[in-house]
C-alpha cells in the first residue's frame, strides 16, 4: 500500500516545445488511445531517469517529429493534478535547425496563428500556458518570449 501511495506522489515529469515558425506555432494532436486522446498539445514527453529537461525535449521531438532543436529557453513551470495522475510540466521555446516535422509518434501535427490557439482543445494542464503566449507575446526578431 505504501509503494502504492509512494507513486502517486511523485509526479510525472514532461519537457514541452513552443516551437514558432515565422508567425505560428507547431501543435501535435495526442493519438486517440494515449491519455487525454484526440486533445492538443505542445510537442514533447516524459523525462526518463538519468536524462535532463532539455535532453529529453530533444529526444521527445526527434522521435515524435523527427526533427532538431535549438538551445532550448525556459518558458513557464507548472504542476498539474490529473485524477488519475500528477504532471509537473516543464514549457520551453526553441526553433527547428534540422528536419522538417512530420507526425511519427502522434495523431497529426499543425502549425497554428496565435490567435486561433484557444479554437483548438488542450488538456487542462496546457491552458495556463496558453493564457501566458497569449498574454506575453513573441518577437521574431530575439527569437524569444518578451515579457
Amino acid at each position: 500500500m505504501k509503494n502504492r501511495d509512494l507513486q502517486k506522489s511523485s509526479p510525472i515529469v514532461v519537457a514541452a516545445a513552443i516551437i514558432w515558425q515565422k508567425d505560428t506555432i507547431l501543435l501535435s494532436r495526442r493519438k486517440q488511445e494515449s491519455h487525454q486522446g484526440g486533445l492538443w498539445e505542445f510537442p514533447g514527453g516524459k523525462k526518463e531517469s538519468g536524462e535532463t529537461l532539455e535532453d529529453c525535449l530533444r529526444r521527445e521531438l526527434q522521435e515524435e517529429l523527427g526533427v532538431e532543436i535549438s538551445k532550448p529557453r525556459a518558458f513557464h513551470t507548472l504542476r498539474h493534478q490529473y485524477p488519475d495522475q500528477e504532471v509537473k510540466l516543464y514549457f520551453y521555446t526553441c526553433s527547428i535547425i534540422q528536419g522538417v516535422p512530420q507526425a511519427l509518434e502522434c495523431a497529426e501535427i499543425a502549425w497554428v496563428h496565435k490567435h486561433e490557439l484557444l479554437s483548438y482543445e488542450f488538456p487542462p494542464a496546457d491552458i495556463p500556458v496558453l493564457h501566458k503566449i497569449l498574454q506575453v507575446g513573441y518577437s521574431e526578431t530575439t527569437q524569444f518570449f518578451l515579457g
